[in-house]
């Protein structure tokens, strides 16, 4: 069936079945990690300690993954970061006696690498398979790899709960190692190679972006993740199972809906939305945490303003993280574009370190409050650094897209 579709396409297929794949291992080894360990008695702070290198290492892994990817072809840079996270969840089939603190933060400095490999290469890639003047193609599949990915994380989020109750630990682990290996093996015989080589030898001083528009996306990018992981990655799943009494399946499927309607709505941002829109759709962000903060504050019912809240969070971060993702794809350099997507996303892993590190503090310190609080802040600031953003290419409107299609 892949034979007698385009090459582009093609590769745009095998690279987004690669993407979604590691996504669903990600997702579910992430929540299988805060469950497990929140389990075994670890502290708010000890349990967002877990995930210091995973995301230490995705801001390393950006930086030099770029230049990488511009030297050796985004294929060898993706099947790298497959065969890493394979080699991450065999590192958890230790004996449980094994799984300290230091060895479970090794294993996921291998998975925080081998995420942020996989990622800038699929997002890079796609800015070669689209040509330039068809911009609202090149938004639509940015939005389509970047939503699906996200629903799949979040399907990851249920399986990892789900697994933990049915087959614990290390039987989910190993489930999920297996389906890995099968997938990572395809990728090395159908991807094609030497896809995203730059036609020159990129050096060290290009590691660091020099456009204007790169840096300042990347700064509204490390704001933007940082305001949601504040809360939502280790202070809201430890608070839904410690202060509502939420057993581990409820968490994760919880979690998991949240996530897989925020993919959903990525999906189809280009649908309602355009790329000049980015600063309303951030101010309008912005007003979410802070409206959840103040329900909580005067003891409105808290499972029913945090599914409100979150509902609302989910649908307007969906539309300014896919609106930022096409932005970055859209002011890339086409020849060595690995290198300035990597530096992007180095600043997104920055703004997830920052946030999973406050997540455990803020939270042990001065509750869920204080969290959504301090992502409200961060994500006005966002805002303000995306109004400095030079002008874009514009794509095209979807529904113009669509008839030109139909036409053609």
């Amino acid at each position: 069936m892949l034979s007698q579709l385009s090459p582009a396409v093609r590769q745009y297929v095998l690279v987004t079945g690669n993407y979604w794949a590691f996504t669903l291992t990600d997702g579910a080894l992430r929540m299988l990690v805060v469950l497990y360990f929140h389990q075994l008695g670890y502290s708010a702070l000890e349990v967002a300690l877990l995930f210091v290198f995973y995301e230490f290492f995705g801001v390393v892994t950006n930086l030099f993954g770029g230049w990488l990817g511009a030297r050796w072809g985004l294929n060898r840079t993706m099947n790298i970061g497959l065969g890493l996270q394979i080699t991450a969840l065999a590192l958890l089939l230790v004996p449980a006696d094994w799984l300290t603190v230091v060895w479970v933060m090794a294993a996921q400095a291998l998975s925080g690498i081998a995420k942020d490999l996989n990622k800038m290469s699929a997002k890079s890639t796609i800015k070669l398979l689209v040509p330039d003047d068809q911009q609202g193609q090149l938004y639509q599949w940015v939005a389509l790899l970047t939503g699906s990915k996200n629903t799949l994380k979040g399907v990851g989020f249920f399986l990892g709960g789900l697994l933990l109750t049915l087959i614990g630990f290390q039987g989910a682990v190993l489930a999920l190692a297996a389906m890995l290996t099968v997938v990572w093996v395809g990728s090395l015989v159908f991807l094609r190679r030497d896809s995203g080589k730059a036609s020159f030898k990129p050096k060290f001083r290009d590691l660091l972006s020099k456009s204007r528009a790169i840096n300042s996306l990347s700064a509204a990018r490390l704001l933007l993740f940082g305001a949601r992981d504040v809360w939502f990655v280790v202070a809201l799943p430890v608070f839904l199972a410690a202060q509502l009494g939420w057993d581990h399946w409820q968490v994760g499927s919880f979690l998991a809906l949240w996530v897989i309607g925020y993919g959903g709505v990525q999906a189809i941002a280009p649908r309602f939305t355009k790329a000049q829109q980015v600063s309303r759709y951030g101010a309008l962000l912005t007003l979410a945490p802070l409206g959840l903060a103040a329900a909580l504050w005067y003891g409105l019912p808290v499972s029913s303003s945090i599914i409100v809240g979150l509902g609302l969070f989910g649908v307007l971060f969906a539309i300014n993280s896919s609106l930022h993702s096409y932005l970055i794809v859209a002011h890339a350099r086409a020849d060595g574009v690995s290198l300035d997507v990597g530096f992007y996303y180095m600043a997104n892993a920055a703004g997830r370190l920052l946030g999973t590190l406050l997540s455990g503090w803020v939270y042990q310190q001065a509750g869920l409050e204080a969290c959504l609080l301090i992502s409200a802040l961060m994500l006005a600031l966002s805002t303000l650094v995306i109004t400095a953003l030079p002008a874009a290419p514009q794509p095209t409107d979807f529904t113009e897209t669509k008839a030109s299609e139909s036409a053609q």
